[in-house]
């Protein structure tokens, strides 16, 4: 795996992540009803937003993933928890695969897009707001240091508010990559 980041194009790009995310995997992510053009106008608005950006992931060339990022205090999150200097969101969509399921791929696309937004100096904390039922990215996200703070109510869903500090990434790291078996690591 050779994980790298390019600007996504909403105008370019809109067909393949309207592939992803119509799909049943995808329910989470809010657009199985999304049509092509939905895509290019969600996207537009996140790109030219100034504070909520989002980067198509690659795997050796091949379009992978998409990440968010975007500041917390311009979010719907603004006003439902005490936002702090140094916190950026996230948020993450990884391709159905195009063979079988490899071991641990989600997490090792995880892991990346954290070492990414921790590469800038002034991030010290990542904020996620995933469904509240989705268990799934839950387990993910405590497996590479995210603490859960409790539920919030946003407008299209009830959302678990977690947070992972610099600090709490680089311990779950080391304890995953020290570990003979990987736990969980079908995700």
């Amino acid at each position: 795996m050779s994980f790298t980041f390019r600007c996504f194009d909403p105008e370019a790009d809109a067909q393949l992540l309207h592939s992803w995310v119509i799909r049943p995997y995808a329910a989470f992510w809010g657009m199985q009803s999304a049509t092509v053009e939905d895509v290019v106008e969600e996207y537009s608005k996140i790109q030219s937003s100034g504070h909520h950006h989002a980067l198509l992931g690659l795997d050796d060339g091949v379009p992978a993933f998409l990440m968010e990022e975007y500041l917390p205090v311009l979010s719907p999150l603004a006003g439902l928890y005490a936002v702090q200097p140094g916190d950026i969101g996230m948020h993450l969509l990884v391709a159905p695969p195009a063979g079988p399921p490899r071991t641990g791929y989600t997490a090792a696309v995880m892991e990346a897009v954290l070492d990414r937004l921790f590469a800038k100096d002034k991030v010290e904390r990542v904020v996620v707001e995933p469904d509240a039922r989705n268990h799934k990215i839950h387990v993910l996200n405590a497996r590479l240091g995210f603490q859960p703070a409790g539920e919030v109510t946003l407008s299209d869903k009830q959302a678990l508010l977690s947070f992972c500090t610099r600090e709490a990434f680089h311990s779950a790291r080391a304890a995953l990559h020290s570990s003979p078996i990987r736990q969980g690591a079908s995700l």
